[in-house]
């Protein structure tokens, strides 16, 4: 594409056109259910004590240009790194290895680990494991004249989000590039727009069959006398991004015809059993609105438990660990989540010593894995013989570069300068807890506009994030696939100068894609 066509974009709005394409945002957000609820700093809980307000989601008013080369990529391997990453928690004595430095520093992998541990020593009573994933990936190209390449920021094995609501972007920004004149509203021209719209986003019909397959794969009842089953949602209180999960659990109800109930986190021990009498261990839920009637749970289903705030007592834990000993099939399990790490990713990219990548792929063509392996940017750790403290320590070089907590969820990097101060100001003991990693370049010249949850309309340069979801179901006795797709994606756009990338923490807005 040429520099100008790009510099040039998006297509300038006059004040009359910009309020009433907010305008005609806001609306199609309310009617299609494009919403998240609102932070407490922008409506109070005071204002709103019952919980029943929404608000758009952060979207972008255009959708933003991406490579197609690196898109096309990152699609196509993406069910590879869904065998990656069944694979890896499939070696139970590697994720161990991996994590024995951790277990000694981090509370929140330790206790991750032992509940696997307790599990494991009482027996597990359910091998299948499911894989609802999301690897995020950025456009590497620091100059015009650098070939753009596709970069992998992290990979996510648990609660990958967004799904929803970034298919109905995609469905929001075409229909504005595709309204006939004087019908609604289009935009103002721009060869970008010539025949141009978002690829095609299955992001709800993709992960919903994931969820559906778990579900068809757990087969008949285990308990006595024998149950209705249901997926269960496993979720957060006080949860803002209900609608995103709303959106894979009608598709579930309405075209999969499988019961699905949502639980906050800290009502697990309440409202579900594991009968002592019966070796299968079935999750029994009885909903609060129906104590009379009971379901076997098939699927539980985690949009929580991936960060330490989650845990606000020893019995969040014991509630993990109800949920892990139980018959459903989990999704993800504790040693799946653990694969997630970003050490894990930090020795994958390791390019001295054992080539654990293409161990874990021994079965797939070299030529394949040499293209996972471009997708890694440099990575190192921070122990004392290693490169990487060298890197971190030193200003100048710590500029180019993140330092990454073994944590989900977003705001929890140390970026560039920060980072030699960052981690004087903590126990040596405790560097190894991070990775640090080599910042990603995207191109630079990239603006869009962004309207806010709050209603606040920002516009200048961004750079934007690219994720790729994908599914799996696998059985951890013997590693056999049952169910493995790619499908669906989500871009997200911030601001060139915030560091950090998360929707729900408010760094983020939603976006759809142009080809090009």
């Amino acid at each position: 594409m040429e520099d100008k066509i790009y510099t040039s974009y998006p297509p300038l709005l006059n004040p009359a056109q910009k309020e009433f394409l907010v305008a005609t945002i806001k609306n199609w957000a309310t009617q299609n259910g494009l919403l998240v609820r609102p932070a407490p700093t922008f409506v109070p809980k005071e204002v709103d004590p019952s919980g029943v307000l929404a608000t758009n989601a952060p979207v972008t008013l255009f959708p933003s240009p991406f490579p197609k080369s690196c898109f096309d990529e990152a699609k196509a391997l993406q069910t590879v790194y869904n065998r990656l990453y069944a694979a890896i928690t499939c070696n139970e004595e590697w994720i161990g290895k991996i994590m024995e430095d951790l277990i000694d520093v981090d509370d929140f992998i330790s206790h991750l680990w032992k509940v696997h541990l307790s599990v494991k020593k009482e027996g597990y009573s359910q091998t299948l494991s499911l894989g609802l994933y999301r690897s995020d990936y950025m456009v590497h190209a620091p100059s015009s004249s650098t070939t753009a390449s596709l970069k992998q920021v992290e990979f996510n094995t648990i609660s990958s989000s967004f799904g929803g609501l970034s298919s109905l972007v995609t469905s929001l920004h075409t229909e504005l590039l595709t309204a006939p004149p004087g019908h609604s509203i289009t935009y103002p021209s721009h060869p970008l727009f010539n025949s141009n719209t978002p690829p095609e986003n299955p992001a709800v019909e993709s992960l919903s069959a994931g969820l559906a397959a778990a579900h068809n794969a757990y087969g008949p009842s285990k308990a006595t006398p024998a149950l209705p089953t249901c997926i269960l949602f496993l979720v957060q209180e006080n949860e803002r991004n209900t609608f995103d999960q709303l959106a894979l659990s009608r598709q579930l109800t309405t075209v999969h015809k499988i019961p699905v109930f949502r639980l906050l986190s800290s009502e697990i021990l309440d409202h579900t059993s594991i009968p002592n009498s019966n070796p299968s261990r079935p999750l029994i839920y009885s909903p609060p609105h129906a104590p009379d009637t009971q379901f076997e749970v098939t699927t539980a289903y985690l949009r929580c438990f991936y960060a330490p705030s989650d845990y606000k007592s020893e019995r969040d834990w014991e509630a993990r660990t109800h949920l892990e000993r139980s018959a459903a099939i989990k999704c993800p399990t504790v040693l799946n989540q653990l694969s997630g790490c970003k050490v894990v990713q930090q020795v994958l990219a390791e390019t001295t010593g054992p080539d654990h990548l293409a161990s874990f792929l021994s079965d797939t063509d070299p030529a394949t894995v040499a293209r996972i392996r471009e997708t890694f940017a440099p990575q190192y750790d921070l122990s004392s013989s290693g490169r990487g403290r060298d890197l971190a320590l030193n200003v100048e070089t710590a500029m180019n570069h993140v330092l990454k907590p073994q944590r989900e969820g977003g705001g929890n990097n140390i970026y560039k300068e920060a980072i030699p101060d960052f981690l004087r100001s903590i126990p040596e003991s405790e560097w190894k807890r991070w990775i640090l990693m080599e910042l990603i370049r995207p191109p630079p010249g990239a603006k869009n506009v962004a309207l806010r949850t709050d209603g606040e309309v920002l516009s200048g340069d961004v750079i934007s994030e690219l994720g790729v979801y994908g599914t799996i179901l696998w059985d951890q006795a013997d590693g056999k696939i049952s169910h493995n797709e790619q499908g669906g994606w989500l871009l997200r756009t911030k601001s060139k100068d915030v560091n950090e990338g998360g929707v729900a923490t408010g760094f983020s807005s939603l976006d759809s894609i142009l080809l090009y």
